[in-house]
C-alpha cells in the first residue's frame, strides 16, 4: 500500500490511497467465493460455476463492488494511522481506479483537527451567583415526594376535573364518516396531559360517569395523517371511569414514611440540605459554562463542516440509543413529534458546535499549561470506572486498550484544565 496526503482548504485533508494489483485480485477471488453460492448459472450446479464463466456472463466488473468493500477498511484504516494526522470526521470516499490487474485506488477526504489560537483564559470575569434555597422551592419538592408517594382512588361522587385519570370510549367521526383509527374502548386518559388534539380533552371536564359527550376539534395543519390534516372532527365519548391522585397529609407521619426522621421539620431540614448541594453543584456547572463560552469567544479556530456533521451525528446516535432504553425507535420518534432526520441534525447542529469548541480550546489550555494525569489517578479512574461496571479493576485494565486509555487521560486532563480556567476567574 502506498500513500499520498494533499492538504485542502479549510482544515480537509484528501488521502490518496494504492493497494497493490496482488491484493486487488485477492478480494476479488474473496468476493467470488462469498458470492458464487447465491448465482444460478445454466449448466452448473449451484456455487459450482467458474469465476471466469460468471464474469464472462455478468461482466468482469461483477465482483468489483463486493472486492472493494473488503479492501477499503482496512487498507483506510492503515493510512490513517500512518499520515499521523488528527482524524476528526468519518472519511467520504471515492473510487478512482478499480480493474483487475491493475492497482486499486481511492481516496479518503477527512477534517483535521483545526489549530487552536488562544485569547485570555485566566482571570475570566463572571457574575457572583449566591445560592440558596427559598420556601417555595421547598414546598415545591415536597409536592413532588407527595406525588410519588400518592394513591389513586376511584371517583363516583363529582364529574370530570382537570388531572384526573379517566377511561372513556370514544369514536371519531369525519363529515360523519368513522375514519380509520378514531375508535378506541377503555382508553385511560389524563386530563391536561395533551396528549389528544386541540381541545378534546377540556370538553371532558365536568362530565359525569356513563355521559356520553359530542366532543367537537380541528386536526392540525400538520397531522402525520394527511386525510385528516386540517379538517374538523366529532368524537362520541362515553366517560367510564374517574380516578384521582389522592396526596398524602404533610405531618410526622408522612416523614416517617418517606425518610428515616421521626418528625416534619426534620425531614424538611434535610431536604433543604440537599436542595441546596443541587443548586450549588448546578451554580458551579453553570460558571464553569459561562467561563467557556468567554473563552470560546476569545480563542480563533476554523471548525470543518465534516467535523460538525461527525459530531452531530454522533450525538443523533446518542439520541437513538436513549430512546430505544426507552422502549421507542426512532421512526415512533419522528411520527409522535413530526419531525424528521434532517430537522433533528438542525435542531443538534448548535450544541455539536458547542461541544467541539468546548472541547478544542479546552485541549488548547491542557497543551498550554502542560496538564498531565499522574498514573495513580488514572488508577483511580479505572477503578471507580470498574465499580460503576461491576468489574475487578485490573480486569478492566487490561480490557483497556491504548487508544482508550490515552482518551480517559485526556478526559481527565480536559476537567483538570476547566478547574483550572474556574479557579482562575474572577467574580464580579
Amino acid at each position: 500500500m502506498s500513500l499520498q496526503i494533499e492538504n485542502l482548504e479549510k482544515n480537509m485533508v484528501k488521502l490518496t490511497i494504492e493497494v497493490a494489483a496482488e491484493e486487488f485480485d485477492a478480494a476479488i477471488e474473496k468476493a467470488y467465493q462469498k458470492n458464487k453460492g447465491k448465482m444460478n448459472i445454466q449448466g452448473f450446479r449451484k456455487g459450482k460455476a467458474p469465476r471466469s464463466i460468471i464474469e464472462k456472463m455478468y461482466g468482469t466488473g461483477v465482483f468489483y463492488e463486493d472486492a472493494a468493500n473488503l479492501i477499503i477498511p482496512d487498507a483506510y484504516e492503515s493510512a490513517a494511522e500512518e499520515s499521523g494526522l488528527d482524524i476528526v470526521s468519518r472519511p467520504e470516499i471515492d473510487v478512482t481506479q478499480i480493474e483487475k490487474g491493475k492497482t486499486f485506488i481511492f481516496t479518503a477526504e477527512v477534517a483535521v483537527k483545526p489549530e487552536i489560537t488562544l485569547g485570555d483564559y485566566k482571570g475570566i470575569e463572571v457574575e457572583k451567583v449566591t445560592v440558596e434555597v427559598t420556601e417555595e422551592e421547598l414546598t415545591a419538592e415536597l409536592d413532588k415526594v407527595r406525588e410519588q408517594n400518592s394513591r389513586t382512588i376511584s371517583i363516583t361522587d363529582r364529574p370530570v376535573a382537570n388531572g384526573d385519570m379517566t377511561v372513556i370510549n370514544f369514536e371519531g367521526f369525519v363529515d360523519g364518516v368513522p375514519f380509520e383509527g378514531g375508535k378506541a374502548e377503555d382508553y385511560s386518559l389524563t386530563i391536561g396531559s395533551h396528549s389528544f388534539i386541540d381541545t378534546f380533552e377540556d370538553q371532558l371536564v365536568g362530565k359525569n360517569i356513563g355521559e356520553e359527550v359530542e366532543v367537537n376539534v380541528t386536526f392540525p395543519n400538520e397531522y402525520h395523517a394527511p386525510e385528516l390534516a386540517g379538517k374538523p372532527a366529532m368524537f362520541k365519548v362515553t366517560v367510564k371511569e374517574i380516578k384521582a391522585k389522592e396526596l398524602p397529609e404533610l405531618d410526622n407521619e408522612f416523614a416517617q414514611d418517606v425518610s428515616e426522621f421521626d418528625t416534619l421539620d426534620e425531614y424538611k431540614a434535610d431536604l433543604k440540605s440537599t436542595i441546596q448541594t443541587r443548586k450549588e453543584k448546578d451554580a458551579k456547572r453553570e460558571k464553569e459554562d459561562k467561563v467557556v463560552e468567554k473563552i470560546i469567544e476569545k480563542a480563533t479556530m476554523e471548525i470543518p463542516e465534516a467535523m460538525i456533521e461527525t459530531q452531530v451525528r454522533q450525538m443523533a446516535d446518542d439520541f437513538a440509543q436513549r430512546m430505544q432504553s426507552q422502549g421507542l425507535s426512532m421512526d415512533q420518534y419522528f411520527q409522535f413529534t413530526g419531525m424528521n432526520a434532517k430537522q433533528l441534525f438542525e435542531q443538534m447542529r448548535p450544541q455539536a458546535v458547542k461541544r467541539i469548541q468546548s472541547r478544542l480550546v479546552l485541549e488548547a489550555i491542557v497543551k498550554a499549561e502542560n496538564i498531565t494525569i499522574a498514573d495513580e489517578d488514572l488508577d483511580k479512574e479505572i477503578a471507580e470506572m470498574a465499580t460503576v461496571y461491576k468489574m475487578e479493576a485490573d480486569k478492566l485494565k487490561e480490557l483497556i486498550g491504548e487508544k482508550e486509555k490515552e482518551q480517559i487521560v485526556m478526559d481527565m486532563a480536559v476537567q483538570k484544565a476547566v478547574d483550572f480556567v474556574v479557579e482562575a476567574a474572577v467574580e464580579k
